[in-house]
């Protein structure tokens, strides 16, 4: 299989080196011609191009896409119609329309069309999944995710964009549908159009809330979900790759319950090797990834209705109103 990558900036290099080490690299596109020498050196035997219509006029039998998040409907677009089975990085469009367009695109083509959700590779969200699915927490309650840090801020996309797509994903994955109403609020502190800290709240159609903090504006590094249900709580902690069962609950008669914690799951933090692989797999067999292009329209969605709701609740639209 031959597989070729479109872009090798910040988290392309990191697409080149896994797919090298899986054996399938062919080939690299990428228009910095500094970027383009280095790699010309360390992967000599793949083929290089300035351009990724270059790439699409080749034998490669897919692609992976890690360009700037605009550029990304105009190359998968590209791409499938070339024939091309595709793996596109986060988020997948900037409009639900886009994503809309690649997915029938896909279907249309019979493509392979998997987006970069990589939380969804992490070995504890899989145990999480059977786990809840188990009934061994009960009821789900709610869940809480934090992705919190001293980040990378952006100019055009806000902070729930750039970090809540992984978070957002995870959520429908673990609760298996599509939230029904929605709350948010976030502050802009450095930048007039941008949020850098966005707290985001989801209600599901059996009762179960979702609350989403994201922020490139904080002391610390932070990456937890947390779940609450009527048998106990779960802490995974992303950074440390452990999920903690809290055995604590507040009983009908309103008293506490607290029976101790342990630890019930230890996973590997290696995630990208397991979402190349997957992808591989479902170019080689045409099964559905768990992240294709309708997981990747659902997350689009949540996050475009979020941006439509932050426009309206800007402080200049409320003055002007009242």
């Amino acid at each position: 299989m031959r597989i070729g990558v479109i872009g090798a900036g910040h988290w392309g290099k990191n697409l080149i080196k896994t797919l090298d080490k899986l054996g399938v690299l062919a080939a690299i596109a990428e228009p910095s011609a500094t970027a383009r020498t280095s790699f010309m050196e360390i992967y000599p035997q793949v083929a290089h191009f300035s351009t990724y219509q270059a790439m699409l006029a080749t034998e490669v039998e897919a692609v992976a896409i890690a360009t700037p998040a605009y550029t990304h409907y105009q190359i998968a677009k590209a791409a499938l119609r070339a024939g091309k089975d595709v793996f596109l990085e986060k988020p997948m469009t900037l409009s639900i329309q886009e994503a809309e367009d690649l997915v029938r695109l896909a279907e249309e083509r019979d493509r392979i069309l998997m987006v970069g959700h990589l939380l969804l590779y992490q070995s504890a969200i899989k145990w999480i999944k059977n786990y809840l699915s188990q009934g061994l927490l009960g009821r789900i309650f709610s869940l809480h995710q934090e992705r919190l840090d001293l980040g990378r801020a952006q100019a055009v996309e806000n902070v729930l964009w750039s970090l809540g797509v992984h978070d957002l994903a995870v959520l429908l994955y673990l609760i298996g549908e599509d939230p029904t109403v929605m709350k948010v609020c976030g502050q802009r502190a450095l930048q007039p159009e941008v949020e850098d800290d966005i707290y985001l709240h989801l209600l599901f159609p059996e009762g179960i809330h979702a609350h989403l903090h994201n922020s490139w504006l904080w002391p610390e590094k932070r990456r937890r979900l947390t779940i609450i249900g009527s048998k106990g709580m779960l802490v995974y902690d992303e950074l440390e790759q452990t999920v903690v069962f809290h055995d604590k609950g507040i009983n009908g008669d309103l008293t506490n319950r607290v029976d101790g914690q342990k630890l019930v799951y230890k996973g590997d933090g290696e995630p990208l090797t397991r979402e190349m692989e997957h992808f591989l797999t479902c170019v080689d067999t045409r099964e559905r990834s768990i992240s294709d292009g309708r997981n990747g329209l659902a997350v689009i969605r949540i996050l475009e209705r979020a941006t439509e709701l932050l426009a309206k609740s800007d402080p200049e639209f409320i003055k002007e109103r009242y």
